[in-house]
């Protein structure tokens, strides 16, 4: 049945698909007129009004996959988990049992599992509002708008704002909001690998040049959600939003595919350790208890409830609250967590690949120089170079806006009037270069290219000296190299500037027109570095993380660069020197290489999986559109809140600040809610491995069980509520040093010294319980697992403070407010519990007020104790946590 309905689901989403991309494609052929008339749109956008009713029938522009994050729906995921189905199947049982069964009814158990359900699901249910109402909050931080004319006016919205009908306007690094039809281009490329897997960008064309029968993602005039712009600019009318667009017919087949994070692999290793010890742990309670008691019913509810003492019920609710209380003090650090399992990778990161500019610079670019091949200051090149920047319509980035600005300052801008665009070549990063062609009023058509020195001299076959143009030979050639490498040399970040006039009089034009070009001179530019940089990446270093620059830019200037903020440059790799090396020879030189220069988009990605590939995890720090693919490919990618939208989209951590400084902040916030987590994991794994020791040795030798599973459940609870404050807690400074891993081993060493250890004070405890206190029959088991009760439950709460540090508590370590707080309330409700007749609602006796003198020698002997352990156990494994 569950086949048939998958296939009946399957066919139905192949409908929606099919349905979605017939729609589109119609509108792909119809006139402007009859798409305008059939969307009740117009050129001069909605009014504010419409698009409020457009969105009140069409909804958000979101794209949902699955159930919706409904009140109703996170209560129903906080009621049912594997913890409450147990204690429900039991609360059953129990009143089969007390209740139907019984000639005196007694409704009190059945009462206080019920409780119990409903206390731990409204924990759940709370903290995972809190930290969905947390996540929420911080996402309004980064802002992903589109621009769209509203009113008449161009504005800027959120993206999930937009609604079918709206006028969008888009330029080089925006995301498509939404499914589009162009009806204006210039020079608009698009990657949407996204969706066909097509690694090269697609030009885009407001008219179509499409049969019927092409693919949808073939037709030149429509883009689709999940694309972005690679260069020039565009408008377009918005045709689908939401799970009306293509992306969103195909959403809800291409969800759960995603490669597991470190996070999600951590979770998942400690939870398989746990299970093999519960499978291994409950079957032999079960035969043990059955064998020796004779009474099987009772033998196989106590063996259930060792399944759930065994498992730490609150792990999902602790991590949960660790991972937003983390979120919420790193947004304190202007750091903007996009999800949540990003945080504890953020801590774990050991290398951080990050691009130069805006990073390691002031990201504020000043043309400090234009000069011919000679070296000699030109204006003749910056004004070249000033019509190439001015007259390109796409993302004019920031040399674009300092050879404006210095050709302002020149008073260059009445040459403008004497030139008009005809077409343009975008920059793209394979050719680093991009060219307009020009007309001037007596009809001359001029080719004008600026770009990366080496590709503007490889498609230069003339060059322009003294005011004579001639060819190129070696000798020239070495001449115009050598004013570069000079400058270059100097931290000038420098391009070439050539023009040729001999341009074909009709017809579009292409990368095949940018060859014989005249070279004519170089423009130099300044980006300083950071006063700050060299601090930071100092003090990453001293937290374990290794800083690896990856740049697009020139070696000279990366070398002058990262010298002053104190990058190793004792190696450097090109782009070239990439491109020549195999797989193995990459992962060789990523061991000892920290910069590497003249960088494609994908070979930026490829460092980057050489850096994982020998075991690193890595975080790379970007904010263009070459840096998307490398942001994907990395543990954690990073950007900023003015990056690119691609950029954006991509990365799981968004800076407000554009700053190492305020990474480290970041690293140390990861690794303290990585601490947090551990101790959690730590605490429970071994806490109850020490009880199934305990409860094989009491089942053995006493006539009687140690606890009944009501007390093993509520004793279980108190504990996971005792430790509800770890989110909150301080992490010891030493701790936080170095980068930390997900790691069983660690916690099966840790489980090997604490669980045993535990057992032996709960073994003193039965001693007490059956000698001293004289709980040695069956009428008075009431009375002994009372008195293992009140032990179990004050002995784990108080050992919280001895495991969370490899210091001495208190006095080297303090615990934080909330943790103390959590602790002494449990600790008072069990020692409440114990000694009055409250104990009777768990079917146990009252304590005698001598057994507190026991009490606080077992406790004592078992804390000191611990404290040994932990010295005999830091010696050994160097680590406590």
């Amino acid at each position: 049945m569950k086949f048939l309905n998958r296939t009946s689901y399957n066919k139905q989403l192949q409908k929606n698909r099919r349905d979605t991309e017939m729609k589109l494609s119609s509108y792909s052929f119809m006139t402007e007129d009859e798409l305008f008339a059939l969307l009740s749109a117009r050129q001069t956008g909605l009014t504010s009004e419409e698009a409020l009713n457009r969105q009140g029938e069409s909804g958000k522009n979101v794209i949902t996959t699955g159930k919706k994050n409904t009140v109703l729906h996170r209560l129903r995921e906080a009621v049912i988990n594997p913890f409450n189905v147990i204690l429900l199947v039991i609360a059953v049982i129990t009143y089969f049992t007390d209740v139907v069964a019984s000639s005196k009814p007694d409704y009190l158990t059945v009462i206080i599992i019920i409780s119990l359900v409903l206390l731990s699901s409204l924990v759940a249910f709370v903290q995972d509002w809190r930290s969905n109402a947390a996540a929420e909050k911080l996402s309004k931080m980064i802002s992903n708008n589109a621009d769209v004319w509203r009113d008449g006016k161009l504005i800027s919205i959120f993206m999930d704002e937009i609604v079918p009908g709206d006028i969008v306007r888009l330029s080089a690094g925006d995301m498509l909001p939404a499914d589009i039809r162009f009806l204006t281009t210039k020079d608009t490329f698009i990657a949407q690998a996204a969706l066909t897997g097509e690694s090269n960008p697609v030009e885009k064309f407001s008219i179509s040049k499409n049969k019927p029968e092409d693919g949808l993602t073939d037709l030149t005039n429509l883009g689709f959600t999940g694309s972005n712009v690679i260069s020039g600019s565009a408008t377009a009318v918005v045709l689908a939003t939401g799970n009306d667009t293509y992306l969103g017919s195909m959403a809800k087949s291409l969800s759960g595919d995603r490669a597991k994070t470190s996070f999600e692999r951590g979770v998942d290793s400690i939870s398989h350790l746990l299970i093999r010890m519960m499978l291994v742990m409950v079957p032999v309670v079960f035969i043990i208890n059955g064998f020796a008691k004779g009474d099987w019913p009772n033998a196989f509810l106590f063996a259930i409830s060792i399944a759930v003492g065994l498992t730490p019920e609150m792990l999902p609710v602790i991590m949960t609250s660790t991972l937003a209380k983390g979120a919420v003090s790193m947004s304190k650090h202007k750091v903007i967590v996009r999800t949540l399992g990003a945080i504890q990778t953020f801590g774990e990161m050991d290398v951080l690949c990050t691009d130069k500019t805006g990073t390691l610079t002031e990201d504020k670019i000043v043309l400090e120089k234009y000069m011919n091949l000679h070296g000699e200051d030109d204006t003749r090149v910056l004004r070249h170079a000033y019509l190439n920047s001015y007259f390109q319509t796409g993302l004019k980035n920031l040399i674009d806006l300092a050879i404006i600005n210095r050709a302002s300052e020149n008073g260059l801008e009445s040459i403008l009037e004497k030139y008009s665009r005809i077409d343009e070549i975008p920059f793209d990063f394979s050719r680093r270069r991009m060219s307009v062609v020009l007309t001037d009023k007596s009809g001359k058509r001029q080719l004008i290219t600026k770009g990366a020195v080496e590709e503007i001299a490889s498609i230069s076959s003339f060059v322009e000296m003294n005011g004579q143009i001639v060819p190129m030979d070696e000798e020239t050639r070495r001449m115009a190299l050598s004013t570069y490498d000079k400058y270059n040399a100097e931290g000038l970040r420098m391009i070439a500037v050539a023009q040729k006039n001999n341009v074909p009089g009709s017809g579009a034009f292409s990368v095949t027109d940018e060859q014989d070009m005249v070279l004519i001179g170089f423009v130099g530019f300044l980006d300083p570095p950071k006063d700050s940089a060299k601090s930071a990446i100092s003090t990453l270093r001293e937290h374990g993380v290794r800083t690896v620059v990856l740049t697009g830019d020139s070696e000279g200037v990366a070398l002058k660069v990262c010298g002053k903020v104190g990058v190793n440059t004792a190696s450097l790799i090109t782009g070239r020197d990439v491109e020549h090396m195999d797989d193995a020879q990459l992962l060789k030189t990523a061991k000892s290489c920290d910069l590497f220069a003249k960088l494609s988009p994908s070979q930026k990605e490829r460092v980057v999986k050489a850096f994982q590939a020998v075991g690193h995890t890595v975080g790379y720090m970007g904010d263009g559109i070459n840096d998307a693919s490398a942001l994907r490919q990395a543990d954690v990618g990073i950007s900023v809140d003015s990056a690119v939208d691609i950029a954006k989209e991509t990365a799981d951590i968004i800076l407000l600040k554009k700053d190492l400084m305020v990474l480290e902040e970041g690293v140390i916030e990861g690794r303290r809610t990585f601490g947090n987590i551990m101790k959690y994991i730590k605490m429970a794994a071994s806490g109850n491995f020490g009880n199934m020791i305990s409860v094989i040795a009491a089942s053995i030798f006493l006539p009687f069980l140690p606890m009944l599973p009501v007390q093993i459940l509520t004793q279980n609870l108190l504990c996971d509520f005792a430790q509800m404050g770890i989110p909150f807690d301080s992490v010891d400074k030493e701790y936080m040093k170095k980068p930390r891993k997900w790691e069983t081993h660690s916690i099966k060493s840790f489980m090997s010294y604490m669980g045993p250890l535990s057992s032996v004070f709960d073994i003193l405890c039965f001693a007490v319980m059956w000698w001293v206190i004289g709980a040695n029959t069956m009428d008075k088991s009431p009375l002994f697992q009372c008195g293992w009760f009140v032990f179990g439950t004050v002995s784990q709460v108080l050992v919280i403070y001895m495991i969370r540090t490899a210091k001495i508590p208190f006095l080297q370590s303090k615990p934080s407010a909330p943790l103390f707080l959590s602790t002494l309330v449990i600790t008072a409700a069990a020692l409440i519990t114990g000694f009055t007749d409250f104990s009777i609602g768990l079917d146990m006796y009252r304590l005698p007020p001598r057994f507190v003198v026991w009490l606080a020698i077992i406790l004592a002997g078992y804390l000191l104790c611990v404290q040994l352990v932990k010295k005999i156990y830091v010696h050994r494994h160097g680590e406590w946590m």
